[in-house]
């Protein structure tokens, strides 16, 4: 068998969505060079805001909210929010509801957070959900959106897989609904997603300033701690427009998200994914810190990362440029599974795979010398061409789901089975 007969596609695509919408916060001031002498601009709009009589604002709150209701299943709940939060910065003094309402709508977005692309998925299986039928399992799945200004978001599709290959996508909701921020000390947020009727509408946007310009390539585990506590956690890579650094996501549910930066000096990077349980009692990660080797990282504290050491380098040419993982390790009996995702000419993308050692992870058994998954010639186009990539497979006895991305514009599934990608990987 080769490589690339490991996986067979599905006839499953998920594609971007620009009438999917989510109403996030909008903020404005003056350029520094005009801000002198001048009260804040915030303070600007509200007087005039507020300089209005009652007739005028009353017609400006229904034709507010009547596209508004149509497309956003709480958008009363969300605008009065979004001006308990700028409250503090407008000064004294009784705000009318019209008034409140039309103020968060100033100071709101509605935002198509998947209007130009839908990529980079990752899959975790969803133990405690009763799937429809015996043989099946349900899932989540993380995808990252692009919109309006490349600032890129996080969304969830749920679905089944099983019996046998049958793979369904629930619906999309045709709500985006925004989670209620929570900051505390030390940088980090707790998302409150109670809102969300299920997880599709849940859209995790930028919140902190490391993640102005995007929330991107969310990478999922089922973690087991050694106390057997089980959660949802997720490394992704915060964006400034500038720097990229990781961060860490965990949630039991996905209904009560945390999200909190990872320090120390291995995590100015990208693309690092946590093992689904420790190893002699550490954390332990994949990363690309040097983005050209695949590094292997260990830590006595989840959100701390100093050290690490490369175990695999490039190779063969689909992978002389850089090699990653394509998310999290997956535990099989002959070792820890990593699909990896090799860079070469033309910066094509593409998706292989490699065997590390149970016990010691460190150490890599064997990889594919060519790719599983690359770029064809119908599918060598895109928002970013020449790209396949996947941020996390999952297995149910030996088969294996792959979700993928193609030309960093929409995502599709392949299956295969453990024996026959083993079977096409060389010794080390």
């Amino acid at each position: 068998m080769k490589a690339a007969d490991v996986f067979t596609t599905l006839d499953v695509e998920l594609k971007p969505d620009p009438s999917r919408t989510v109403i996030r916060p909008f903020s404005f001031g003056y350029p520094s060079a005009f801000e002198a002498g001048r009260p804040p601009r915030s303070q600007v709009v509200v007087d005039r805001i507020r300089a209005l009589d009652d007739r005028m604002r009353a017609r400006m709150r229904d034709l507010l909210l009547t596209p508004m209701r149509q497309r956003h299943r709480n958008a009363e709940q969300v605008l009065l929010r979004r001006f308990a939060e700028i409250r503090p910065e407008i000064g004294a003094g009784h705000f009318c509801e019209d008034e409140q309402l039309l103020i968060g709508a100033y100071f709101s977005q509605e935002y198509a957070f998947e209007a130009a692309a839908l990529f980079n998925p990752s899959i975790v299986a969803l133990p405690d959900e009763q799937p429809s039928e015996p043989g099946a399992v349900r899932f989540v799945l993380s995808l990252r959106g692009i919109g309006e200004g490349h600032i890129s978001s996080i969304t969830f599709r749920t679905g089944e897989w099983g019996p046998g290959d049958r793979l369904t996508i629930d619906p999309a909701s045709e709500h985006g609904v925004p989670p209620r921020i929570e900051r505390h000390e030390g940088n980090w947020v707790r998302l409150l997603c109670e809102d969300s009727e299920d997880a599709s509408e849940t859209v995790i946007f930028p919140v902190l300033p490391s993640q102005r310009q995007g929330v991107e390539d969310l990478r999922l585990v089922n973690f087991t701690d050694h106390d057997g506590v089980r959660s949802i956690i997720g490394t992704y890579t915060a964006f400034d427009g500038r720097d990229a650094r990781q961060e860490i996501l965990r949630g039991v549910d996905l209904r009560r998200v945390e999200m909190s930066p990872l320090t120390g000096a291995m995590t100015g990077y990208k693309g690092m994914a946590l093992f689904p349980r420790r190893i002699d009692n550490q954390f332990v990660m994949l990363g690309r810190q040097d983005n050209e080797n695949i590094w292997l990282l260990r830590s006595d504290d989840l959100y701390t990362w100093e050290t690490g050491t490369p175990i695999m380098a490039p190779k063969y040419p689909w992978e002389f440029v850089q090699l990653g993982n394509c998310g999290s390790p997956i535990e099989i009996d002959e070792g820890w599974l990593v699909f990896t995702h090799g860079v070469g000419m033309v910066r094509g993308y593409c998706i292989g795979a490699c065997l590390l050692d149970k016990a010691d992870p460190a150490k890599v058994l064997a990889r594919t010398a060519s790719p599983l998954l690359f770029p064809s010639a119908e599918h060598r186009g895109g928002y970013v061409p020449n790209v396949t990539y996947s941020c996390g497979a999952m297995i149910q006895g030996r088969r294996i789901l792959l979700p993928y991305a193609i030309g960093d514009e929409y995502s599709a599934f392949a299956v295969g089975n453990v024996d026959d990608l083993l079977t096409v990987m060389k010794p080390a």
